[in-house]
């Protein structure tokens, strides 16, 4: 824990900032930008919202307390970036952000970013049908395959809720998996 508390200062001194903010890109950039195409799906807007965390991670670092892991305050604010821009694009759009999904779902398969094939589609749209928040458990749990403790400090929610919420999401896209 004290490695990150140097860290920590390094990327608030002014004099070893730039390098210390070049390693937390290099760390990062990768993991954080695949988390954010989970919750957007579309290359572009992902790379958007990339930009937009580390900026905001920037801005705030000085106010960062350290009582949870960097790793997980980047993600919490990665993760809130993106709700807020899918909330913001649906709006822009006339929309809701469940129906702008569907459409990018439906859009995947032109993406040249997407490498997946019909039932990666089939389980992004019974994904896009769950709640946010199992949408985001979900995602979080199968693809990023991070544990319930580091969701628990990510999404600020117990473990057994999460837990919860995995299986009841876990048990719709079955649902719809047989249905469709």
């Amino acid at each position: 824990m004290q490695d990150e508390k140097d860290f920590i200062q390094e990327l608030l001194n002014p004099k070893t900032q730039n390098v210390a903010f070049q390693k937390l890109l290099r760390d990062y950039q990768r993991p954080l930008y695949n988390h954010i195409r989970n919750i957007v799906l579309n290359h572009d807007d992902a790379d958007d919202v990339l930009q937009n965390t580390f900026i905001k991670v920037f801005q705030y670092l000085k106010d960062f307390k350290g009582e949870s892991k960097l790793f997980s305050w980047m993600y919490r604010i990665a993760t809130n970036e993106a709700i807020t821009f899918i909330n913001k694009k649906a709006k822009r759009n006339g929309t809701t952000s469940e129906a702008l999904q569907t459409k990018i779902i439906d859009n995947l398969k032109a993406d040249i970013y997407f490498d997946g094939n019909e039932i990666q589609i089939k389980l992004q749209k019974a994904v896009a049908l769950l709640p946010e928040k199992q949408q985001l458990v979900f995602k979080m749990k199968y693809y990023e395959e991070l544990k319930y403790e580091e969701l628990s400090e990510i999404l600020g929610t117990s473990v057994g809720a999460l837990k919860a919420s995995y299986h009841h999401a876990v048990k719709k896209i079955e649902e719809f998996v047989k249905k469709n």
